[in-house]
């Protein structure tokens, strides 16, 4: 009886699990209000420049620390 009501339980949790789980799922593809689409629209060339600007910072951090390493390596 133990084992039965164990299950049960389980299975309860589970339900509760999934539904708070398929909530979350359709707060996040809520379509957006046609107001903040337009803004969105806006807002969307910059964001394809995102990727290119983060490429250049990484890259030009990466030269910072190549150029530190080497000028340690012949200071010793």
């Amino acid at each position: 009886m133990r084992a039965a009501f164990s299950i049960l339980g389980l299975v309860i949790v589970l339900a509760i699990v999934m539904f708070s789980m398929k909530q979350q799922t359709k707060s996040l593809t809520r379509p957006l209000p046609e107001a903040a689409s337009a803004q969105a629209g806006a807002s969307a060339p910059a964001a394809r420049n995102l990727p290119q600007s983060v490429q250049m910072q990484v890259q030009g951090s990466l030269d910072q620390a190549a150029s530190a390493a080497a000028s340690a390596a012949t200071e010793q």
